[in-house]
């Protein structure tokens, strides 16, 4: 786990790595850009509907903070799925130092596949944090049960997540109900330690590539995937 960690941090001086992180952080970036805009507009069109005046400066105040809100709350979802986008590269880069054998056998994930895996990965998110919404709500009062429950929906989440990105080079769709459950340890380890990194602050910018990187480690060190 900690060994995963440290070459995934040791990786980030490359270019590859460098390349995927200012892609994903400038496409996450126009994402929420274009959500707090279409708030702008929608927030503005409510105000005029409703009669209240103009109201462009009550329109642009509640973009922004309910914009800042959703990053808060979807940050993890859309990075996920942004770098799903992107995660050939990283894989690609992780298996070229560090797994010659392995990167020789991969299979190229087509972009419908990459594409897929994305969406998956960002309905599952908003999906089951929707559905665990009622429990996050329940326990604010405790002060720390909230980010206790956060932390283990997404840690759950981000087991399989950060599996796919792999499975997707190297294990046959027919097999990969049999690989997830044989790499079922490995994952949960794996998703404790990226939904951990997300919850840092700084840190979580760098996690969805730090992710992509510890998922090709552990599931490569630990297992023996074929295509």
């Amino acid at each position: 786990m900690f060994r995963a960690l440290a070459l995934s941090f040791g990786q980030l001086s490359d270019p590859v790595f460098l390349k995927v992180l200012a892609k994903s952080l400038g496409l996450t970036a126009l994402i929420f850009v274009g959500l707090g805009l279409l708030l702008y507009f929608a927030l503005a069109w409510l105000i005029g509907w409703a009669g209240w005046g103009d109201g462009g400066m009550f329109a642009a105040f509640g973009a922004i903070l309910l914009t800042v809100l959703g990053g808060w709350l979807l940050f993890r979802a859309i990075a996920m799925a942004v770098i799903g986008l992107f995660t050939e590269e990283i894989v690609e880069a992780v298996e070229a130092k560090h797994y010659p054998d392995r990167h020789a056998r991969a299979v190229r994930a087509g972009a419908g596949e990459q594409v897929r895996v994305a969406l998956g990965s960002f309905g599952r998110a908003i999906g089951w944090n929707l559905v665990a919404l009622p429990l996050y709500l329940l326990l604010f009062v405790t002060g720390i049960g909230t980010v206790i429950a956060v932390f283990a929906v997404n840690a759950l989440l981000l087991a399989r997540d950060l599996a796919d990105l792999v499975a997707m080079r190297h294990v046959a769709e027919a097999e990969r109900p049999a690989w997830l459950k044989r790499t079922r340890w490995r994952r949960l380890q794996l998703g404790g330690v990226s939904a951990g990194l997300f919850l840092l602050p700084v840190a979580n910018l760098l996690a969805p590539i730090l992710s992509a990187a510890m998922a090709a480690h552990m599931l490569h060190r630990g297992d023996r995937p074929h295509a």
